[in-house]
């Protein structure tokens, strides 16, 4: 299959598509705003956020978004690192609050619970897994992780369970929502980016330095599988049918495909740059990755 691919050069660390007003949102990390930029990639606004913000998610509506204020560039760095998340109105274009995280710094990742209306955010010093009230915009229960270096975060199917990358520890940490019951999966070395599968079945995680996807059924909690890849694969998605998996190769400076039913890869586009991030649209037809080191969002037809 032919895969187009768009260059954006953009200031980017994170990209997200918002349907409602044909937008591309870009985390800019080391200016620490978002920015709003057209399909074609001219630049909207530019919105002042926390020091160094990492990821984001939209609220239910598609009105807000919410940013980890991480406050350090990169996850080998040193330092507390910041305790906030942003709130940026889309319509408005305009910070409009955040939502303090007391003791718990370095924000990273960020999933929203829809039905429950919460959200759940991790944070790398100390470890742990919050969920936060974002109307009333508190912390309302912690959890611990039980590894090194909470990374990334995906809610699973019906909201009973969050699987949490212990990115320094080799583990998925699947915490019961309810009861704060963890169970911890072993992965690959450097566990990143996850997704979970639309019938809730399995949770696909990458794992940078082990060139592996893991496949985690969630019925026992245990390995089902694994997916071989190319070289540093840190973020994945998966196209709404549940049947490719989309994830970006930082090492190779690629985005690869993967089949889930036969598990294995069947697609590679090239890139021109290091991707730290991806997102796949929500009507699954383009990926978005973005190469922080060369300020490019890539577009890819999927």
């Amino acid at each position: 299959m032919l895969r187009r691919v768009v260059v954006l050069l953009l200031p980017a660390a994170g990209a997200l598509f918002c349907a409602p007003e044909a937008q591309l949102l870009v985390l800019h990390k080391a200016a620490s705003t978002l920015g709003f930029y057209s399909p074609e990639g001219k630049l909207l606004a530019a919105v002042p956020v926390g020091r160094h913000p990492h990821e984001m998610t939209l609220s239910s509506d598609g009105r807000l978004v919410y940013i980890t204020d991480n406050g350090t560039m990169r996850i080998e760095d040193a330092g507390q690192g910041g305790n906030t998340v942003s709130i940026v109105d889309i319509a408005a274009r305009k910070k409009v609050g955040e939502i303090p995280l007391g003791e718990f710094h370095r924000p990273h990742g960020i999933a929203l619970d829809a039905a429950g209306g919460r959200l759940l955010v991790t944070c790398e010093a100390p470890d742990r897994l919050l969920i936060v009230d974002p109307a009333a915009r508190r912390v309302v229960k912690v959890f611990e992780t039980q590894g090194k270096t909470a990374h990334m975060v995906a809610l699973g199917a019906g909201g009973r369970f969050a699987y949490v990358s212990n990115a320094g520890s080799r583990s998925i940490a699947a915490i019961e929502l309810a009861t704060g019951k963890v169970r911890l999966i072993p992965t690959g070395e450097r566990p990143e980016g996850s997704v979970a599968a639309p019938d809730g079945r399995r949770v696909y995680v990458v794992n940078r330095e082990a060139q592996r996807i893991a496949v985690i059924d969630t019925a026992t909690h245990t390995a089902a599988g694994e997916i071989a890849t190319g070289r540093g694969p840190v973020r994945v998605g998966l196209t709404p049918d549940g049947n490719t998996l989309v994830y970006a190769l930082i090492h190779d400076e690629a985005v690869e495909f993967a089949d889930v039913r036969a598990g294995k890869v069947i697609g590679r586009v090239k890139l021109g740059g290091r991707p730290v991030s991806l997102s796949v649209s929500p009507d699954g037809r383009r990926a978005y990755a973005a190469a922080q080191d060369q300020d490019t969002v890539y577009v890819i037809s999927v």
